[in-house]
């Protein structure tokens, strides 16, 4: 009911400033202590990656770029919070005004472009953390590296990362980094993968801890291209892919106000696209490589689908902004009850 009264205010307001008002309002709350009430939980722990998370619930990155709230989103009930996508450098991201609300469809379009604060303000931010539950850390290439140098931003990040993350994510396919998506080719995933795995096998022997390594793939990929992409990643041991990034694809939006605006969608017309790209790598990828079920969960039975599909874990973002914190807690009852059947 509150985040109903709040929803009214922000969704009168510019998405982007909505979302910056929103989250140091969460912020302050955790500050007072406040947050923790907001969502009481049982624990639902569930053994991926090698890592015991809390519960199988967890917030998908882009809501905590830099770091900055990650311990506040913890308050809210969720086993694990993915913070990112940062690069090796600060980025402003591109122009403004960059997300679009699409209520009709509880969707929205986004085209930020990595806008973030650097790798190293999120280093300084997280090395400090008292978050109990699991920490993912998201990272990507700056803008203006070129695909044939992608690799050297993403061995930065890893490295800077590495000590204070519980998973890295390789984050491949965000549509909104020019020729990101490229690198989901078999010729340069292979080259990527394969230096990120050799030196995260050399920083396992310095810090003396294994990072599990995810990949995010996108929800545009046929399945030729789903088989290959799991070949690769199977090659080269990763131990998880999150499915799905946002979609380039309007089908589900078409004659909605800003349904045209470049970008990323997300939100539930997402669902069918990142479900089947979700339920095909399951088929082709080995039982042990996890899997990370996100896009188009807006209620408990749509984490269930994921679920039922093969995901060991879920993640949400836009269904935050649609349901608030009560959502959390309806994707853990409807597991719950998932589990008892």
């Amino acid at each position: 009911m509150l985040y109903k009264l709040a929803q009214k205010a922000l969704f009168a307001t510019d998405p982007e400033v909505a979302h910056g008002l929103s989250m140091e309002s969460l912020r302050l709350g955790h500050m007072l202590g406040a947050t923790r009430f907001l969502c009481k939980v049982a624990d639902q722990p569930v053994s991926c990656m090698g890592l015991e998370f809390p519960n199988p619930v967890g917030v998908a990155p882009g809501l905590d770029k830099n770091g900055d709230y990650f311990e506040a989103l913890g308050d809210l009930g969720f086993g694990f919070v993915e913070i990112g996508t940062t690069t090796p450098r600060p980025q402003p991201g591109n122009p403004k005004p960059r997300i679009f609300r699409l209520p009709e469809a509880s969707a929205m379009i986004n085209r930020l472009g990595f806008n973030n604060k650097g790798v190293d303000h999120l280093v300084r931010r997280v090395r400090k953390h008292r978050f109990k539950g699991i920490l993912g850390i998201n990272i990507g290439k700056n803008f203006d590296t070129p695909i044939e140098s992608a690799a050297d931003d993403y061995l930065h990040c890893l490295e800077k990362v590495y000590p204070w993350a519980d998973y890295i994510t390789v984050n491949i396919s965000s549509p909104n980094t020019n020729n990101l998506r490229d690198l989901q080719s078999e010729g340069e995933l292979d080259n990527l993968l394969g230096k990120l795995g050799r030196r995260r096998k050399e920083l396992s022997s310095e810090h003396d801890r294994y990072v599990p390594l995810a990949v995010k793939v996108a929800p545009d990929l046929e399945d030729d291209d789903i088989g290959v992409i799991a070949d690769v990643i199977s090659h080269h041991h990763m131990d998880a892919v999150i499915a799905t990034n946002t979609t380039i694809d309007r089908e589900g939006v078409l004659g909605m106000k800003h349904a045209e605006e470049a970008g990323g969608l997300s939100g539930a017309p997402l669902k069918a696209k990142a479900d089947k790209v979700l339920a095909v790598l399951r088929m082709v990828l080995p039982d042990q490589i996890a899997l990370i079920g996100v896009g188009g969960i807006t209620n408990g039975q749509d984490a269930v689908d994921k679920l039922n599909l093969g995901a060991d874990l879920v993640q949400f973002y836009t269904g935050m902004i649609y349901r608030g914190p009560e959502l959390v807690s309806e994707c853990l009852q409807a597991i719950a009850n998932r589990n008892l059947v």
